[in-house]
């Protein structure tokens, strides 16, 4: 991608009443459109999505396709996709505007950052869709699905509040297995290292993103795990 291009896709996040973003991790304040600060922890629903509906996260969300995909699917929930990278998050993010998207947000900032934005038992449910894995041993706390990020969701997530993670890397999907079961008060509702093999278990697991049809197309088997942390 071009330099230009990035930029135009910056400024046009700037204007996006459906983007909200943070510069600085050490200052956690959001700035939404026309750069207005918007203080919305434990209020997006009432003071974003103007309603009082559930709020589902996509963590590490990209070009923003299950957000997306998910907000056409299930008009009566509310989504956000979130990420620090916002060239990718433009595709999703202009989507939903011309869609007429109501339902759908998104938030650029680090993950890592993610409960300073949220309050507690804010939302209903999480999905982590095709992160980076992150092989390198010394990188496992990197990872979506360490204790450094599951210690992070519990302080947003609902009890009983469903997370999600679909991934076609084999390391991460056994990693994240063994970290759950070593978790206080994680449930593995489910797992399956190859959903395609036969009939979907759930319905929103048929959204793709781009990523995922890559390494569909590449052979590679897509896995899933459905968890709470309560």
């Amino acid at each position: 991608m071009g330099k230009k291009n990035k930029l135009k896709k910056f400024c046009d996040l700037l204007s996006y009443a459906n983007v909200y973003e943070n510069y600085d991790p050490k200052n956690p304040k959001l700035l939404k459109s026309e750069g207005i600060e918007a203080d919305l922890k434990g209020k997006w629903a009432a003071t974003h999505f103007e309603n009082n509906r559930n709020i589902v996260l996509e963590l590490a969300c990209g070009r923003g396709e299950y957000t997306v995909a998910l907000a056409n699917a299930y008009s009566d929930q509310n989504f956000i996709g979130v990420d620090v990278k916002g060239a990718r998050m433009w595709q999703g993010a202009t989507q939903a505007l011309e869609q007429n998207l109501n339902n759908a947000a998104f938030l650029r900032t680090r993950i890592e950052q993610i409960s300073l934005f949220f309050g507690e038992q804010e939302i209903d449910q999480i999905w982590i869709t095709f992160p980076d894995p992150f092989l390198r041993g010394s990188k496992e706390m990197k990872r979506l699905t360490s204790f450094r990020f599951l210690n992070q969701y519990k302080k947003i997530i609902k009890k009983g509040g469903i997370l999600h993670l679909k991934t076609d890397d084999p390391t991460l999907y056994e990693f994240t297995l063994e970290t759950l079961n070593e978790y206080d008060g994680a449930h593995i509702l489910y797992y399956n290292d190859d959903i395609y093999k036969t009939a979907l278990e759930y319905p929103e697991l048929e959204y793709k993103t781009h990523y995922e049809r890559e390494h569909l197309a590449d052979g590679r088997k897509i896995k899933y795990i459905r968890f709470t942390i309560n």
